[in-house]
């Protein structure tokens, strides 16, 4: 019942009338429905919560061919790093198996992993110098059956000037990563902020770009930029190249222009944005610290929640990732960049 209409004084109620006019009690409205509590915003909260649970327990389509996702965006702080880790953690434990590589000097995503990754450890540096094959640098996530990763170490800081003079620099990676084709469901690499030789092998390497897009000011900074490198890397080096997904990340439906870019981004690409979008939450901040994904550190949050989400939706979209439709998609990087670049940088300032 609304709140700011009463039913009446206590004296009324005391009259105990055989007929009540409820238009009347209800200040000449009818009066609400008995359920009426489920149109309440919590309440619309909790059953949008069972429902999320309840589409969990459902089994993952598994993938024909091992999905290679390359998760860029040369823009620090839009949640990359914590939207490999937490999308590859959801994607495990609803049953697939999944590779993380670290291409990330600073090593993050394997902090968050639970994996050790000192100056001692082989590392994926290791394996694009050809120290080590990539089977003997992959290391089991303890907490997380079927999600394995492959560290960063300090070392990669200083791997792009030693890779300038090598032969085939660019495809390094892909050819390490040739190896889990047969076994994985999905390999996610993370790379840094950067449109170096390290997000060059990235993208050579995948199928897929995921981009990760903060709802904040300043976010869609760049994103021309990292398009048309994109469209380079396919037209020279990956020809199979495609954005399959851009997910919306640390989304404040409180705040107007959080609402003003997503709508944004979803104009220009309505097949790539998936709709789900990672809310801001402390638990997904948090979890890092503990060397854990959100997906363990509280997996009843909204930000596991939106995660788990969000991965069933990438995995449900495999029939309709751009590569596999045959047609150019008219939100390829390069029409996008094209027709969005000035919109983009309006949204930005």
């Amino acid at each position: 019942m609304p709140y700011d209409q009463p039913i009446g004084s206590g004296a009324y109620l005391q009259q105990a009338p055989t007929e009540v006019d409820t238009d009347t009690l209800h200040g000449g409205r009818r009066a609400p429905a008995a359920d009426s509590t489920a149109d309440t915003p919590i309440a619309r909260e909790a059953e949008a919560a069972i429902a999320a649970m309840s589409r969990n327990l459902q089994p993952l389509p598994r993938p024909a061919n091992t999905r290679v996702m390359v998760v860029a965006n040369q823009k620090g702080g839009v949640g990359k790093t914590t939207t490999t880790v937490n999308i590859a953690a959801a994607l495990a434990q609803l049953g697939a198996k999944v590779l993380v590589v670290d291409l990330d000097p600073q090593g993050n995503a394997s902090t968050a992993l639970g994996i050790e990754h000192h100056a001692d450890v082989p590392s994926i540096y290791d394996v694009l110098i050809e120290r080590y094959s990539m089977e003997e640098i992959v290391q089991p996530v303890e907490d997380i059956p079927g999600l394995y990763c492959a560290p960063a170490t300090i070392d990669l800081a200083g791997a792009e000037i030693e890779l300038v003079s090598m032969v085939a620099r660019e495809s390094r990676l892909q050819r390490a990563l040739q190896v889990y084709h047969d076994t994985m469901d999905y390999i996610l690499i993370d790379c840094p902020p950067s449109l170096g030789l390290l997000t060059v092998n990235a993208l050579v390497a995948g199928k897929e770009v995921l981009i990760p897009i903060q709802c904040e000011y300043y976010a869609l900074e760049g994103l021309t930029q990292l398009l048309r490198n994109i469209e380079l890397v396919r037209a020279h080096l990956n020809t199979d190249l495609r954005i399959s997904t851009i997910l919306l990340t640390m989304y404040d439906a409180r705040t107007r222009l959080a609402s003003q870019v997503a709508d944004e981004v979803r104009t220009h690409f309505p097949a790539e944005v998936i709709s789900t979008a990672i809310p801001r939450s402390v638990r997904i901040s948090e979890a890092p610290s503990y060397s854990q994904t959100v997906m363990t550190y509280d997996p009843a949050s909204t930000g596991a929640l939106a995660y788990r989400e969000a991965a069933r939706e990438i995995a449900e979209r495999y029939s309709q990732v751009p590569g596999q439709r045959g047609a150019e998609s008219a939100n390829s990087p390069a029409s996008a960049a094209a027709a969005g670049g000035s919109t983009f940088r309006e949204v930005a300032r």
